[in-house]
């Protein structure tokens, strides 16, 4: 008897829309938590930065886009992966006798 054949893992993707939890390098020997939705990369004056609307428990930073420079990540938790979309390719339009 064989082994059966280990399953399939999905292939991570960070995706805009997911879930996460990011630390961060703060202010001297401190690390930021964040938690929100990933909604994408930012540059600005060159660097870039990862950019998240906040989900925090207070009333003040709830939907707040925080940006976080790139390098100042230290770990991102991918709380829940939103499934990239489908590339979605149009055909083209028929002419002449094939419509």
């Amino acid at each position: 008897m064989s082994a059966p054949a280990p399953a399939k893992k999905p292939m991570i993707a960070f995706t805009v829309g997911s879930k996460v939890s990011v630390r961060s390098a703060g202010g001297k020997d401190d690390v930021l938590l964040s938690e929100g939705t990933f909604r994408g990369l930012v540059s600005i004056g060159g660097d870039s930065s990862l950019a998240l609307e906040l989900e925090a428990a207070s009333k003040r930073d709830k939907g707040r886009i925080r940006l976080i420079p790139l390098n100042a990540l230290l770990s991102i938790d991918i709380v829940e992966a939103v499934k990239p979309e489908e590339e979605k390719r149009a055909e083209p339009p028929a002419t002449g006798y094939f419509r």
